[in-house]
């Protein structure tokens, strides 16, 4: 969701909304408009449970969503259990926004999964710690997926390990969700033991070929973005705020003028397929979204496509202080002994053909590699295209049968 700080750059000057219209003014919105991804899934019949304050060891209070069964199954003790990770800037709700007919999480339980869903440290649901206040604490921004991977992950692992009684569970990360897999993975290669498939949507290690051109113009100032912001005293990146959620209603439901401006600008985040857009749900998307993360997240990734590898954030000439040389480490891939299932595409502004085959090379034990079949297909397709569940999902729930 990296460049929906475009989107927002366009709604607050291309559309010269001075003062917003309440919800309720906004005509024909989608009845997801506005609620959480709790609210959203209740209101689909579905149950869902809150667990809160799962605390790493650094402090941080972490937030889990779990959908233990679906409509046309039950309750059993025992099921095979699924765990759901998000990319940079979002949150459980990606996993959900589309309904039942077209988001995974909905398809999986239906399947018979146990379906729980992260949320990254200083995303909307997890933007807590045990001393840091994320409002006044520039400590609290202190991090990049580095932690997410290394901390977050298997903590939330533990934890939905020792709720359900399993002893390992399947792995579906998205973006940065499957870049903090690969951290974990490789930092802390117990944990390879605990996962029966890693399954990676638009998977992001290496990152020199993509073409998304907010990225591209951060990692070639990189070092200048980050004294700027240093300087600033910004440590958190678009955080999730009323305004913006209200923005969002009002330039991008179906009767807005705008509407199109906001599809033209969704494309620019992950490639252009506006056949498998269906831009009623924009508003939808846009309640959730961006849901916050640190700035060093960002410039974390700028340093991976500058640096055409991928290895821990770099602290200038602070890396001899954290890492004991100059330049800093690269994860080492080959540590990642775990089954993992790659999906990717060539409309990917994010994650391209030629980063995902460098990725897929160097990890040992690819099981599954698949290149969606649409062409056009993009980088936020694999959560919200149209025919998202014929290109992709039927065959992410075979490869879930088969391991």
């Amino acid at each position: 969701m990296l460049g929906l700080v475009a989107i927002y750059g366009v709604f607050l000057t291309a559309s010269g909304l001075h003062a917003l219209p309440a919800k309720s003014t906004v005509k024909s919105q989608h009845p997801d408009v506005g609620l959480t991804v709790i609210e959203m899934i209740e209101r689909q019949g579905y149950v869902v449970e809150q667990h809160t304050n799962i605390q790493t060891s650094d402090g941080y209070l972490l937030d889990l969503h779990r959908m233990p069964y679906g409509k046309n199954n039950s309750r059993v003790v025992g099921k095979p259990v699924v765990f759901l990770m998000h990319g940079i800037l979002s949150s459980s709700a990606d996993w959900v926004n589309m309904g039942p007919e077209k988001s995974i999480a909905y398809q999986l339980v239906e399947a018979g999964y146990d379906v729980w869903m992260g949320n990254a440290r200083g995303n909307t649901w997890s933007r807590k710690h045990i001393i840091y206040n994320p409002n006044r604490d520039s400590k609290f921004w202190d991090f990049s997926w580095q932690e997410i991977g290394s901390i977050d992950v298997p903590t939330m692992i533990d934890y939905v390990l020792k709720e359900t009684g399993q002893s390992k569970l399947f792995y579906i990360g998205h973006s940065q969700g499957t870049t903090s897999f690969f951290v974990m993975t490789s930092e802390k290669p117990e944990y390879n033991d605990k996962i029966r498939l890693m399954v990676a949507l638009a998977p992001i290690a290496y990152m020199s070929h993509l073409q998304n051109p907010f990225l591209q113009l951060v990692s070639n100032f990189q070092t200048v973005v980050g004294w700027v912001l240093d300087f600033l005293g910004i440590d958190e990146f678009l955080p999730s705020t009323t305004l913006m959620e209200l923005i969002g209603q009002a330039t991008c439901n179906d009767e807005s003028l705008f509407q199109g401006v906001c599809s033209s600008i969704y494309f620019l985040i992950g490639g252009w397929n506006s056949a498998e857009l269906n831009e009623t749900m924009i508003p939808v998307i846009l309640t959730n979204a961006p849901a916050g993360s640190s700035t060093k997240q960002l410039l974390h990734y700028a340093q991976e496509m500058r640096s055409a590898k991928f290895r821990k954030y770099d602290h200038g000439m602070l890396n001899l202080f954290h890492y004991g040389s100059l330049i800093p480490p690269d994860y080492d891939l080959s540590k990642v002994t775990a089954p993992v299932a790659l999906a990717y595409s060539q409309n990917d502004w994010l994650s391209s053909v030629v980063d995902v085959h460098q990725l897929a090379s160097e990890l040992p034990n690819v099981v599954e590699y698949h290149l969606v079949s649409d062409k056009r297909f993009n980088h936020l397709d694999y959560l919200f295209a149209i025919d998202c569940k014929e290109l992709l999902y039927n065959r992410l729930l075979s490869w879930l049968e088969k391991h």
